[in-house]
């Protein structure tokens, strides 16, 4: 899958993560002109990465929290991937039905989308509307008792894992480098540089490398101990998220439905020939290694699907989880900021930075902001290219 390297070969920027936001830093870093090289610990997107719910989106229910700013920033990085990468990045309709039960009231979620709409810019595919009665009976076989209004509204879908892979590649054209499978070991700052020690076919091997970037997702407070000096801690905790694939494929698009219990958003979503119905939330404290989807995560899913889709096919193909990384607090984990962290060992002369959470919509414009925090201790390259303007083609297509 990649190269195996001469032991204490060097470079600028050295990464521990091969997901979306380790190769989506390491094509800013080659674009920025810097050698680079990824090392990863089983393979391209195996964790975090391949288990998303597969949304390109703004975050509409971010407005609710006051997150403009991810909320614009998501929306702008939406339409920059959809002209990017036609081929992995697919527009898709959203439906939102309401109900008497439902805790956000229409005009409340007209308000909403109103936001939506200003923020993303006023055109053909950032407007919603009501759909009239008429076109309900061809949603897909949706509840309609009682059902009082059904807004739609565009976002976007894609093949995570594919998607990974193809920034990968976009980076390697520039001159990046990928070690996989390799395990980190260790890492010391010393004199302005960083020493790396990692494992490749059962051989111990280092690099030195100017910077260290720890993209390891769930487990990068378990690569953060491995670092020396110690950095402070950052309170996070690991939300899991369960998947189910059933029968079938909704044809019209996703739905975005509220659960009656906790309020929370669970999406229904066409995947493949399948339909996708995701997510829970529940904070994980085990090994991240072992992170699998639960009977009961299992059934809070059935339950919301079986209420709003009566007449579909409820048998469980597939089940899957995923972790995404989240500030630690108090409550309902549904409700905490989605906003990307990067703590560093020095401000003034950053050696090593990390990445907690993050959304996979915004890879590109995190490793833009990861590439204006480590300029301060990398020496000055000429660009080669603009992660703005790079197209992103399916793995291993010309």
């Amino acid at each position: 899958m990649s190269n195996k390297l001469d032991d204490g070969n060097e470079f600028d920027v050295t990464i521990i993560g091969g997901g979306i936001h380790g190769v989506g830093i390491a094509q800013a870093a080659a674009a920025a002109g810097y050698s680079v090289l990824v090392i990863e610990k089983q393979g391209l997107a195996s964790g975090t990465s391949c288990k998303s719910s597969k949304l390109i989106h703004g975050g509409l229910r971010y407005l609710e929290s006051f997150e403009f700013s991810l909320v614009r920033e998501s929306l702008n990085e939406r339409e920059l991937l959809l002209d990017l990468a036609p081929d992995l990045v697919h527009r898709k309709k959203f439906f939102i039905p309401i109900y008497p039960q439902t805790s956000r009231r229409a005009w409340w979620v007209g308000v909403g989308l109103l936001a939506y709409t200003i923020l993303a810019g006023f055109g053909k595919y950032t407007r919603f509307r009501k759909v009239p009665r008429r076109e309900w009976g061809e949603l897909d076989g949706l509840n309609t008792e009682n059902l009082q209004v059904v807004y739609q509204y565009w976002d976007a879908q894609t093949d995570d894992a594919a998607l990974t892979r193809a920034v990968m590649q976009s980076a390697t054209e520039l001159g990046a480098e990928l070690i996989c499978p390799a395990r980190f070991l260790s890492a010391e700052v010393a004199e302005g540089r960083v020493l790396v020690q990692y494992q490749q076919d059962g051989q111990n091997l280092s690099v030195s490398t100017k910077v260290l970037v720890n993209a390891a997702g769930p487990w990068a407070d378990k690569v953060a101990a491995m670092i020396v000096p110690k950095m402070k801690p950052l309170a996070v905790d690991n939300v899991a998220g369960s998947h189910i694939e059933l029968p079938g494929k909704v044809e019209e698009g996703c739905y975005y439905l509220e659960v009656e219990a906790d309020k929370r958003a669970v999406f229904v979503m066409p995947k493949g020939d399948r339909t996708l119905v995701g997510t829970t939330e529940r904070i994980y404290r085990d090994d991240p290694d072992k992170i699998d989807s639960t009977p009961e995560a299992i059934e809070y899913l059935l339950d919301v699907y079986r209420k709003h889709f009566p007449a579909r096919d409820t048998q469980v193909l597939d089940s899957w989880a995923g972790l995404r990384v989240l500030p630690a607090a108090q409550g309902n984990a549904f409700k905490r900021s989605r906003e990307t962290q990067l703590p560093t060992d020095s401000e003034r002369d950053p050696r090593v930075l990390s990445v907690f959470g993050g959304k996979l919509t915004g890879y590109r414009a995190t490793a833009e902001k990861v590439m204006s925090i480590l300029c301060r201790s990398l020496p000055k390259r000429e660009p080669i290219a603009n992660t703005r303007k790079l197209k992103l083609k399916p793995e291993h297509s010309s």
